[in-house]
């Protein structure tokens, strides 16, 4: 009987410490429905929040909330002081109880939902040069926004007090910036976050590190391709810690696919170029999916959408539809917008 009894408990050690094999799958469709159509608006900025609604900013100053329970939207217009002034957001974010967004051009002007259900301005900058890209937040009270280099080094916007004031980092605190480096604001997705580490990707195809929530930087030359100003890292996303991917190219050029792509395994330290001369060429959102242990990725740009199941080394295109930036409701359901609209994917 003790024999059974001991024989019983090294099964239940062995079950236990034997790990699921984790299978990559292999989708080979995606399923398009597009929930909102208007040909005036150009769309590079979408979140999903909390409660899984989405939301959205884009130029003629527009910005919007979808409820997928209702079905329907409520859209509204952002009006500057000026009359000549047509505002254009590419950057949003949010935290559990506010909304952001931020306009490229000059003056940059950074919106944050106000008590009376209105947006209030909480940030204004006026420079020749200033152009906004992307904006993220760590937690409630925690955010940053990237942009073009205005005087010597990127510009970074910091707030630690939930949105209400933002202060632009010195270029004492920053990497010394190289003159014209900036980020592409095609998508939102200049920023990576996971946990107190963030990186930013630029228009040089450097990676910007900050392992404290923006308190402190270091900076890595990668080797894709930025020898052109339509050149660069358009898109970067880390799975975790350690893991992560960028992709890029020229939106000029897009199907030139040599030096676009590149992974990391350290963090961001070293970076290497993968799947070399093999599509897809130019893309503007680069997403891992959700809960896939870093193998599944989906590229999004306006001549396509490409995925790859073994991180990123191999690549297969699924659909022609074009798309400027993408985020994952699951596993298996994202939303993307484009030129004139925004829809739902499903992944098949």
């Amino acid at each position: 009987m003790m024999r059974f009894i001991g024989l019983v408990i090294v099964l239940l050690i062995i079950s236990c410490d034997k790990k699921e094999t984790f299978t990559p799958r292999n989708f080979n469709t995606v399923e398009v429905e597009t929930i909102l159509e208007d040909t005036l608006l150009s769309i590079r900025a979408i979140e999903i929040l909390t409660d899984k609604s989405l939301v959205f900013a884009s130029n003629n100053g527009a910005y919007g909330l979808y409820s997928p329970t209702k079905r329907n939207w409520q859209i509204s217009k952002q009006e500057s002081n000026s009359d000549s002034l047509q505002l254009e957001f590419r950057s949003i974010a949010h935290t559990t109880t506010d909304f952001f967004m931020l306009s490229v051009n000059n003056p940059a002007m950074l919106f944050k939902t106000g008590e009376q259900g209105l947006m209030d301005l909480v940030y204004l900058e006026e420079h020749p040069k200033v152009f906004y890209d992307a904006m993220a937040f760590w937690n409630d009270k925690e955010g940053i926004a990237i942009g073009d280099t205005t005087e010597d080094c990127l510009s970074v916007l910091i707030t630690r007090d939930g949105g209400h004031i933002w202060n632009k980092l010195s270029c004492d605190v920053l990497p010394k910036g190289i003159e014209g480096e900036g980020a592409f604001a095609a998508s939102n997705t200049n920023i990576a976050i996971v946990g107190n580490n963030t990186w930013i990707a630029t228009t040089t195809g450097r990676v910007y590190f900050s392992k404290d929530k923006g308190l402190s930087w270091d900076v890595v030359q990668t080797p894709i391709i930025n020898g052109k100003e339509t050149e660069g890292i358009y898109s970067i996303d880390f799975y975790d810690s350690l893991n992560g991917f960028a992709i890029g190219g020229d939106y000029t050029n897009p199907d030139d696919n040599v030096a676009n792509k590149i992974l990391t395994k350290d963090g961001g330290k070293t970076w290497e170029l993968v799947a070399e001369g093999q599509a897809p060429g130019y893309r503007s959102c680069l997403q891992y999916f959700p809960n896939r242990e870093g193998k599944e990725l989906i590229a999004v740009g306006f001549k396509g959408m490409d995925y790859s199941n073994d991180g990123g080394n191999t690549w297969k295109n699924l659909s022609k539809e074009g798309f400027y930036t993408i985020r994952f409701l699951n596993d298996s359901v994202a939303y993307a917008s484009g030129q004139g609209r925004i829809s739902k994917l499903n992944f098949r």
